[in-house]
């Protein structure tokens, strides 16, 4: 899986990972710590989310929900 980053992470007691681009794990890291939480607590929300979305895509939508959301507040304060 060229230009993907794959990270581990225990979900409900299982370990699982998950690869996504680099750019999605930055707007996941910088959700998390938006939130104040960590990295794998923001990917098990998320998990127990998605319903029947693969948990890759369903970061990948998150991730970009969040960076649509950010941006007229971004431009506001510029």
């Amino acid at each position: 899986m060229p230009g993907l980053k794959k990270r581990s992470v225990n979900l409900a007691g299982h370990a699982t990972s998950v690869a996504l681009e680099p750019e999605f794990w930055a707007v996941l890291e910088t959700m998390s710590k938006e939130r104040r939480i960590s990295l794998a607590a923001l990917i098990a929300e998320l998990d127990s989310r998605r319903g029947e979305s693969l948990l890759a895509s369903y970061c990948r939508l998150s991730a970009l929900s969040h960076v649509q959301n950010a941006g007229p507040a971004r431009r506001k304060r510029a």
